[in-house]
């Protein structure tokens, strides 16, 4: 996996987005085939160390209205973004204090098994990327962790993780998210 982001991180943010892509299936086996790869983009709102709210392809905005999933590809056919994830920081409940994203592989293909995916951050006012994380051919794991908004005393910021863990829904990375609330 590689990446081209600031490692300080961006500041001032007030509407993110989340482009994830990807390229489907070439392969097809006559009997028993391989499923389509479905990978999902998704945001956990936390409160502290406290999940309060989770968009994702089961629940397509979140409590506040704030948080949205705007379309959920199951096969990657589309060229470019193919599911996009849209944050409105103005409209955040006043609770949250971080926003962790995720990307799985629902189907459970390990990212070194898709071709051409990727995620990439986009600051909403100014339609400028800045984060761009390249995750095919990437390491025999289902689920990625690309970062996080954080509520500052400079307001929000979005802050790089880059980890790779084993998930393939959100429900499996919640206790794998711990150490990237502090």
């Amino acid at each position: 996996m590689s990446t081209t982001v600031d490692d300080e991180g961006v500041p001032g943010l007030a509407w993110v987005t989340m482009g994830l892509g990807w390229d489907p299936e070439t392969r097809r086996w006559l009997a028993g085939g391989r499923p389509d790869i479905d990978l999902n983009a998704a945001a956990l709102m936390f409160e502290g160390d406290v999940l309060v709210d989770t968009v994702y392809h089961d629940q397509l905005i979140s409590q506040d209205g704030a948080v949205r999933l705007l379309a959920d590809s199951v096969t990657g056919e589309e060229p470019g973004d193919d599911e996009v994830l849209t944050v409105d920081l103005t409209r955040l409940s006043p609770n949250i204090t971080t926003v962790i994203y995720l990307v799985t592989s629902y189907a459970g293909q390990s990212f070194e098994q898709i071709d051409n995916a990727f995620c990439r951050f986009v600051d909403g006012l100014n339609d400028i990327e800045f984060a761009r994380y390249i995750l095919d051919n990437g390491p025999n794991r289902t689920g990625f962790v690309p970062g996080k908004l954080v509520l500052t005393a400079r307001g929000w910021q979005y802050q790089p993780i880059g980890v790779a863990i084993e998930a393939n829904h959100p429900v499996e990375a919640i206790p794998q998210l711990a150490p990237y609330l502090s």
